[in-house]
């Protein structure tokens, strides 16, 4: 499904604010809150401020409280049938794209709308933003930063074609298009499009030579990786 800029603000600024909350609750209550209780151990999973209710009236002999969010807007995206490695620690948005036997590595953080393509490999603490677009068999090194498109809006997101290798640390700007095959160099700051199975490199990137002139096994894709 395609978002525009104003679909996911429209989205963001309609959706029902939650915070949701696990709360270890000792005592005799009553609730309608989710509820896994043990004697007189309960553990709540529901809005906080249900759960805050439940603590100032009801008899309460102690409690805590775990939570990693307050007020969101977008809940996370539910893994269970995606067919793809999520490593833990990888923070992605519900309505994201991620095809067959994509790589999603530690601290990855993918915002809403984005698209990973299949046999992608989106490495350490990259940051893919809102509506952007990642092909097929595509490694994008660890630290990157694919800008999003939501704030401040444009009318076009990134988008990456396949068999794209991009070093680690690498940024690309919004509204870029990196054509398929293309090379970007570690540490580049990518400002304008970039051509099919062209390497770049500096901040600004540019060209400097073709992709058939690099030695293949830095740019080579590993199929054991990516296999479920």
């Amino acid at each position: 499904m395609e978002f525009s800029t104003e679909d996911i603000i429209s989205l963001i600024k309609e959706s029902q604010k939650r915070t949701i909350v696990v709360a270890l609750i000792k005592g005799e209550i009553k609730t309608d809150a989710r509820n896994f209780s043990y004697g007189d151990l309960n553990i709540l999973i529901d809005e906080y401020e249900k759960i805050e209710e439940v603590i100032k009236t009801q008899k309460v002999d102690d409690y805590f409280f775990l939570s990693n969010h307050r007020n969101s807007a977008i809940p996370l995206l539910d893994y269970t049938s995606i067919n793809a490695r999520i490593e833990p620690g990888a923070v992605i948005r519900d309505m994201v794209e991620i095809g067959d036997n994509a790589i999603i590595m530690m601290g990855a953080i993918i915002n809403i709308g984005a698209k990973i393509g299949s046999g992608t490999m989106i490495d350490m603490n990259t940051v893919v933003g809102g509506r952007a677009i990642i092909g097929d068999n595509c490694h994008v090194g660890a630290g990157t930063v694919i800008a999003g498109v939501i704030e401040p809006a444009s009318a076009k997101p990134v988008v990456i074609g396949d068999n794209v290798t991009i070093g680690a640390n690498a940024v690309i700007l919004e509204g870029v298009e990196v054509q398929n095959g293309a090379v970007i160099g570690a540490g580049s700051v990518v400002t304008k499009d970039v051509l099919e199975n062209t390497v770049v490199v500096g901040s600004p990137a540019r060209a400097i030579k073709n992709r058939e002139e690099v030695v293949e096994n830095k740019i080579s894709i590993v199929s054991e990786l990516r296999e479920m």
